[in-house]
């Protein structure tokens, strides 16, 4: 049984049943894809820690005895030479791949941390510009409300002047 049948079979995630094989440290066996082998007895094991999961039993204080295994040997077909110096170039090539992207995401990173920079240094010039225009419309202004105060005292002068006057 794989992965995925056990997960549906318990109602988890295949990611979950990977998780308790891992916490429980069952050996378990794969096959020629490296993928998780499933017997009965890791199934039952399976169940069983679920089981204590579901009574709300910390992960911690849980331990399934498990049942003592029997050797076994996997045997994987080796590769014929050819086949073994093409699995060995396509691992370089992962490796130097693999590299490569590492290296071109620094650089990226990089240019990107250089344009927030400058965009943040463009941010607070233009906030000191606003400041300084605020100043300067807060002056026009203060004088704009001193000259319309000062002609309308000298309308009420001329005013009072020319009933006087008469």
């Amino acid at each position: 049984m794989n992965t995925t049948a056990v997960s549906q079979l318990l109602g988890v995630s295949s990611s979950t049943v990977q998780r308790w094989v891992k916490h429980l440290g069952l050996e378990m066996k794969r096959n020629e894809y490296g993928h998780y082998i499933y017997s009965e007895e890791d199934v039952e094991c399976l169940r069983e820690f679920q089981k204590e999961l579901q009574k709300g039993v910390p992960i911690q204080s849980i331990a399934i005895k498990k049942k003592t295994r029997k050797g076994s040997v996997v045997v994987q077909k080796q590769a014929p030479p050819k086949e073994e110096k093409w699995m060995e170039k396509i691992r370089e090539l992962e490796s130097r791949l693999n590299n490569k992207a590492d290296s071109v995401v620094a650089y990226q990173l990089m240019q990107h941390r250089g344009e927030i920079e400058e965009l943040e240094q463009k941010i607070s010039m233009l906030s000191e510009q606003l400041e300084e225009l605020q100043d300067k419309y807060d002056e026009i202004a203060a004088a704009v409300e001193d000259y319309r105060n000062e002609q309308e005292k000298r309308r009420k002068k001329t005013f009072f002047r020319a009933i006087f006057n008469l």
